[in-house]
This record gives C-alpha cells, structure tokens and sequence, in this order.
C-alpha cells in the first residue's frame, strides 16, 4: 500500500505546474555508478552529469530515469553508506537536477545491498526506489495522452552474471518464484494498458551489439510480450555505449535503446552478428569523449529520444508514433 500512494502522490506532483506546457520531457542514464575509491566517482560521471544539468535547465525536465548501476562495483552496505552522497548526491548538484529520479537496480548493486537503495528513497528528497519494480504513469501536459514506464529489476528475472566479462549471460533467478511473480506483474501491467506510450526499463539490454550482447532470458521471455502489448520502446544499460536497434514482428516495431555509458565508455561491437539484420539504427562508444545520456520528450504526436554526449554534444535523435 505504502509502493502505491507513493507512485500516487507523485503523480499528482508532477501535475502541478504542467499546464501551459505541451509535452513531458525527461533524462535517461545508466551504469553512472562512480567508483568504489576516491575520488568516488570518474570524469566521464561528472561530464555527463554537468551536461544533463543544462540539458534539464534548458528544456525544463520534470525526472530522470536511472537504469542500474547505480553504484561500482559492488553496490552499497547500508542506507548510511557514503557512497550516496558521494557518488550521486555531490555529483548530480545541478539545481535543474534536483526533481525525482526514478531508479532501477544493476548487477553490480545486486552484489550489494539493494534493499539499502531502496530504503534510500526515505532519506533523499529526490531518490525515487519504492520497489524492486514499479510502474510509472504520466500524463502529457494539456492533452489526454499518458506516457506508461514499467521499471524492472532484470536481474531478479534472469539472475547476475559471474564475471562480467564478454558474452557473459546472467545464471538463471536466484529467487525462481520471485522472477516468476515479477514476470506476472508485468503482463497484468501490460495486459490492459491504453497508454500512448509505453516505455520498459531495466539494467539488462534485450538486444545490443556490444561486449554483453543480447540478454537470452530477455529474448526469450521478455521480447514476445514487448510484441504482444505493442510496447513502443524498451531502454537498458549494462552495456556502457548508446544504441539504438529497432525489430519489426507482426507489423509491430519497438525500439531498443542501450543508454549505457554515464560512467564508462566501452567500444565492443563483440556481438554485431547476434541482433537481427538490419537492426542496428545507431552506435557510438566514442573512448576520446565523456559517456552520454539520453533525453526524452512525448507530445501527444510523438515520441522523441536524444542520444547527448557528455560535452553537450546532439549526437542522434530518433521519434516514434503513439501506439494504435
């Protein structure tokens, strides 16, 4: 009960002050989580924090999601674990940074204690983590049309990986029941939803081309119902770049977004044969610029998601229509 008023009290939150705009616009950013050692974070975190601060000033983004990761390499101890502070709370200061952040958990939080993350979310005015999962509703200012995000914990699905490493696939759940009841949750959320936009978000990719490749637990069970409930897009991190991958079945198209690299910058393109031909819309893992992030604004017409590197640079931008 408590999960479900705070999703509600939220919502009406974000009601407030929307009225003379026309579209929700928000930010996206995975594996951000600094280091586990001074200076406890890294250049590539502090740019693409710097930048998603003026990219939240400009635009005047209501929230950001956070895709997992949140803290390397092994996630935190406690909720009094400095690493709150000094990982999120001293790197994202930027005063258009100081709205809700929405947070998933990664497999390097799932090696430590991602209850602690959760308990957080009592401490921080703006550290969003009700659950493990948890859904988000929005509805675009000045019109009936609403934005649906359904937050995953991937790794509770599919289990963690071992060494983190090329190729490496997660183990199976810990927890088979657990997976199980998360797995029904999603299909009962998806099931009836009339949202223009239905956006999925977890740590693991479905698909990517690069060192972690495409997530078979995810292949398997998760790609059928994105299809099914003509879900328009599903955002990962895990692997630290920023893609872009759309599959067309049955006359339904979704759209992939790996938004990896708020911390680090891998180039593998390791698994560029495994997604479907002609797939790949958009890559970069630029090793000589600061990671990136996304950013996200609907209207009732359209869907549009930006790739910006960690300089401010515009580097891809791509729309998708309302769901039929």
């Amino acid at each position: 009960m408590f999960f479900k008023c705070v999703v509600f009290v939220l919502n009406c939150v974000f009601a407030v002050g929307w009225a003379s705009d026309s579209s929700l616009r928000f930010l996206a950013v995975g594996d951000w989580g600094g280091l586990p050692s001074k200076p406890y974070t890294t250049h590539i975190e502090t740019s693409v924090a710097h930048a998603m601060g003026k990219t939240a000033a400009k635009y005047q983004t209501k929230f950001t999601l956070a895709l997992g990761d949140n803290f390397y390499f092994d996630g935190v101890k406690d909720v009094d674990d400095t690493r709150f502070k000094d990982t999120f709370e001293n790197v994202y200061t930027d005063k258009a940074l100081q709205t809700p952040w929405f947070l998933v958990a990664g497999n390097h939080d799932h090696r430590g204690n991602v209850s602690a993350q959760i308990e957080y979310s009592n401490k921080s005015k703006r550290w969003n983590f009700p659950n493990y999962y948890y859904p988000l509703h929005f509805t675009i200012p000045g019109s009936n049309a609403t934005v649906s995000i359904l937050m995953l914990d991937t790794i509770q699905l599919c289990g963690n990986t071992i060494h983190d490493k090329l190729g490496d696939q997660p183990q199976g759940p810990k927890d088979i029941e657990k997976a199980n009841t998360q797995w029904q949750w999603l299909e009962s959320s998806l099931e009836n939803n009339n949202a223009s936009f239905i956006i999925v978000a977890g740590h693991y990719p479905v698909i990517s081309i690069a060192e972690h490749g495409p997530t078979s637990c995810l292949v398997e069970t998760l790609m059928p119902m994105l299809y099914k409930y003509k879900v328009t897009s599903f955002f990962s991190g895990h692997d630290h770049n920023l893609q872009h991958l759309q599959v067309n079945q049955s006359n339904v198209s979704v759209d992939y977004f790996v938004i990896g690299s708020g911390n680090f910058v891998d180039p593998s393109t390791a698994h560029v044969s495994k997604v479907p031909s002609g797939s790949l819309k958009y890559h970069w893992a630029n090793i000589l610029k600061p990671g990136g992030f996304a950013y996200i604004e609907a209207t009732p017409q359209t869907m549009t998601l930006s790739f910006i590197q960690g300089d401010g640079t515009y580097l891809y931008s791509h729309s998708m229509k309302p769901r039929k």
